[in-house]
């Protein structure tokens, strides 16, 4: 499993990536974690508003923080 955290660095994006984290621990989900910062390929998966949540190349979250069951159902592929 491949998930990106996009964001240019604002508290929300860093929440994100820590909140990513934390659910994987949790779910016992091993997975390839990066965060992109480069607008470029950001925009490049449409996203206009930050941070967004993208699991093996789709655009699960934008723009906002995720509830935790929200994101446990994410990274569990339901």
């Amino acid at each position: 499993m491949k998930i990106e955290v996009l964001g240019t660095g604002c508290a929300k994006c860093k929440q994100l990536e820590k909140d990513v984290y934390n659910a994987l621990a949790e779910l016992d989900v091993a997975a390839d974690v990066s965060k992109v910062q480069d607008i470029s390929k950001i925009m490049a998966y449409k996203v206009m508003v930050t941070p967004a949540l993208v699991i093996d190349g789709e655009v699960k979250v934008a723009g906002r923080l995720p509830r935790k069951e929200e994101l446990h159902k994410y990274i569990k592929g339901e």
